[in-house]
């Protein structure tokens, strides 16, 4: 990987600021530099539509963008006071959302700020609960968007089971670097019988997790069709996850341990727990 590329890939962590109370922000014209907007009223036009979008969503607008000024020098020793804005994550989320698709660099900070937020959501949610308790929420929530991938899928020209296999072996081969399902199978030492799903702890499932429900918006969001672009989409989501956690530093899928206990037993001793509640 060259220099260039390693800039992009770390430029959206590296622009982030914290603040006196230990929160995490970014500047509008530092991401617009970094989004290559050249026009910041181009660029303001984004804002504005991320701004509807957060309104729209139920959120408090002035809670994820706040308007600051700053000063910048000009020759000659002068400086010059101009406008720009504090943005959240959650902000940041929704400019690059809302940004030229077109532009390698805007893909980029989707992935980044997706699985920031995404990563953020999560432990929030879940930080109270056990790691199998995690394992059950989040392989629960994993089951329903996999349904609506495969209508997405469906939709795209995925046809039938066999194409719905290949389309996910895609899709895992780009998380996994280029592992299909049956190589974490036997990487996992599991039986045939076992499903490799069941088989991960919470922070491997959180990750397919992400690469699963941004397949599906992709594959709407652009109105994809035909398999092969369906499989490509799916190949470059998985690569655009892993690459944003080894940007993050974290571990690979593939090297993450895989639990004693699988989800099925977890949820029967849960079940079991439940039953012997009602007869107390």
């Amino acid at each position: 990987m060259n220099n260039l590329d390693d800039y992009k890939k770390t430029i959206f962590e590296r622009l982030k600021k914290i603040n006196e109370f230990g929160s995490e922000y970014w500047l509008a014209r530092d991401l617009s530099e970094a989004l290559d907007y050249s026009q910041w009223r181009n660029f303001v036009n984004v804002i504005d539509k991320a701004k509807e979008a957060c309104k729209n969503t139920g959120n408090n607008v002035l809670d994820h963008f706040a308007e600051v000024s700053k000063m910048i020098s000009l020759p000659k020793t002068a400086t010059r006071e101009i406008d720009d804005i504090m943005l959240s994550r959650y902000a940041c989320y929704l400019i690059v959302q809302n940004a030229d698709p077109a532009k390698e660099i805007v893909a980029l900070g989707q992935s980044y700020f997706a699985l920031k937020t995404r990563e953020r959501e999560l432990d929030e949610e879940y930080q109270q609960l056990t790691e199998d308790k995690k394992r059950l929420a989040i392989r629960q929530e994993l089951r329903e968007h996999n349904k609506q991938l495969a209508d997405a899928a469906k939709d795209a020209g995925i046809e039938d089971s066999t194409d719905y296999a290949v389309f996910q072996n895609y899709g895992y081969m780009g998380l996994y670097g280029g592992l299909k399902a049956k190589d974490i199978h036997i990487r996992k030492g599991l039986k045939k019988s076992q499903k490799i799903l069941d088989h991960m702890g919470s922070t491997e499932l959180a990750a397919n997790l992400f690469r699963a429900t941004q397949t599906e918006e992709k594959l709407r969001r652009e109105k994809v069709k035909g398999k092969k672009v369906a499989n490509d989409v799916h190949y470059t989501v998985g690569k655009k996850v892993r690459e944003t956690i080894e940007e993050l530093g974290g571990t690979m899928p593939e090297d993450l341990p895989t639990p004693e206990e699988s989800i099925a037993k977890i949820e029967q001793k849960s079940k079991s727990i439940i039953e012997g509640k009602k007869e107390d």
